[in-house]
């Protein structure tokens, strides 16, 4: 992931902000309900967001530019092809199955 991520210099959270807006949150604080996991154990997404606002991929309005646009596609397909390799063999019910094993986890570690 780091290197699919890695070619336009993102963190895996920038990729999650990214993504997170383009499915519409406007405002930090959307960004941050939306990722509310992260943002308990890791503060408020705003420095991602002001980041991808420098880099001229999210507007003010805090719609995706032209550029955030086409930064989105590209740095997706990549994500995409990724998960692909990562997941091949795997049926959905044991994807599915291990990811809320690993919500599980991380919740249980939150706890504490």
């Amino acid at each position: 992931m780091a290197q699919a991520l890695g070619a336009d210099s993102l963190s895996r959270r920038h990729w999650q902000v990214l993504n997170t807006i383009a499915l519409g949150a406007r405002t930090p604080e959307e960004v941050d309900a939306a990722l509310a996991p992260f943002v308990a154990t890791e503060g408020s997404m705003a420095t991602k967001v002001a980041d991808l606002r420098a880099r001229g991929w999210v507007a003010e309005d805090g719609e995706l530019t032209e550029a955030g646009r086409e930064a989105h596609v590209r740095v997706e397909q990549r994500v995409e092809a990724f998960r692909a390799v990562v997941t091949d063999g795997i049926s959905d019910d044991d994807y599915r199955t291990t990811i809320r094993t690993l919500e599980r986890c991380a919740a249980n570690l939150e706890a504490r």
